[in-house]
């Protein structure tokens, strides 16, 4: 190599520092561990410089401009090439971003939770940002990112699912706990306890690894939006009855609405499909209306006029004052005749239970059907 060659290389390698189109970077390795002495190395004010040997943490540079000379900088003696007469040292020196990184998007499901208000399981979601900061360099590289190439994208998706984890469960806990209100929750009410109560929990999970979760940016926690026209369709309801009939029937009246929707799903036939699925539809529409009506009918019609809050035994449909009555000859509320004239096909001639239009035997006492002579 020609003198002028050399002054060439070493010219071009006596600058040190992080180029600018890594400086976004949680860490950038610098690629040649082989370094002159005299060479100048730049650390910019967010940032600090590790150097290794052997997998060892050797010394770490503040933020500033340093001349990389055994006599200002000793520990560099320690790595000193002895086959080029003292004029090199090795090492491999990492960069790592010590400053606050904002906007890093996370977002996925927290799974069925139940609404403490009404009983009901909704299927709900979170999505939004966070921040996070280097406290400790030497562990993030020697517990997260490894002595070879640095991945930033590793380091942030390793990040995004810790906040995801616990956040889900931070979540979840908090609305069974403290009996947060579904839809309260999801209208941002309770955010800012959601975020202290998150950065407490996920601490310990990123500590060791030097890291710190800064805070939560804009974050939102959702559900579909069927199960929030039910939420607040319940809500209404309770509201209701709670005015008129106590806190207590609340609970039984959304039981018995769960199961109504229970009810028409099959008697819309869901999963019967296509032209064959009509016989099969038609049957399950008057047991599953059957199973919703009766156990959805919690605000029992009193004969003698207005209306009792309170809940009747899941049983057969009086024809004459709609109470929910045990199966018998006659209705223990009003006293009029179960039995009912069959053209229609609703109610079994012999206990008086719902069954389908068509149906030649009834599905709860098993009876024949044939028209009832009127008594």
């Amino acid at each position: 190599m020609s003198m002028l060659e050399w002054f060439q290389r070493g010219t071009q390698e006596m600058m040190v520092a992080r180029p600018d189109g890594t400086k976004a970077q949680v860490v950038w390795k610098h690629p040649d561990p082989t370094i002159p002495m005299k060479s100048q190395l730049t650390v910019d004010a967010d940032e600090k410089a590790i150097f290794f040997r052997d997998g060892k943490v050797v010394s770490v540079l503040d933020p500033g401009r340093h001349t990389l000379d055994s006599d200002n900088l000793p520990f560099l003696s320690n790595l000193v090439d002895s086959f080029t007469g003292g004029n090199v040292f090795v090492s491999e020196v990492f960069f790592v971003n010590v400053r606050e990184h904002p906007g890093i998007k996370f977002g996925g499901r927290i799974g069925h939770v139940e609404d403490p208000k009404s009983g009901v399981p909704v299927e709900t979601m979170v999505h939004g940002e966070f921040s996070f900061r280097v406290t400790d360099p030497e562990k993030l590289i020697l517990g997260l990112v490894g002595m070879g190439r640095a991945e930033s994208a590793l380091v942030k998706a390793w990040l995004k699912e810790q906040v995801l984890k616990v956040l889900r469960d931070t979540i979840a806990e908090l609305i069974v706990k403290q009996k947060w209100p579904l839809l309260d929750v999801t209208s941002g009410a309770y955010t800012e306890e959601i975020e202290q109560s998150m950065l407490r929990r996920v601490t310990p999970h990123v500590e060791d690894y030097g890291i710190e979760i800064a805070r939560l940016g804009n974050f939102v926690i959702g559900i579909d939006e069927e199960d929030a026209d039910n939420l607040k369709a319940l809500y209404i309801d309770a509201a209701y009855l709670k005015t008129v009939g106590g806190v207590d029937n609340y609970q039984r009246f959304a039981a018995g609405k769960a199961m109504m929707g229970a009810g028409e799903g099959m008697a819309a036939g869901g999963g019967g499909g296509g032209e064959g699925g009509g016989g099969a539809a038609g049957l399950l529409g008057g047991a599953g209306l059957g199973v919703g009506l009766g156990m959805a009918q919690m605000l029992v019609r009193d004969p003698r006029g207005g209306e009792s809050l309170a809940p009747a035994t899941p049983g057969t449909a009086c024809p004459s004052c709609s109470a929910v009555v045990a199966p018998g000859k006659f209705c223990s509320a009003c006293g009029e005749s179960l039995k009912r004239e069959i053209p229609s096909g609703t109610f079994c001639t012999a206990c008086g239970e719902t069954m389908a239009p068509d149906g030649r035997f009834c599905g709860s006492c098993g009876e024949a059907q044939k028209a009832a002579s009127k008594e």
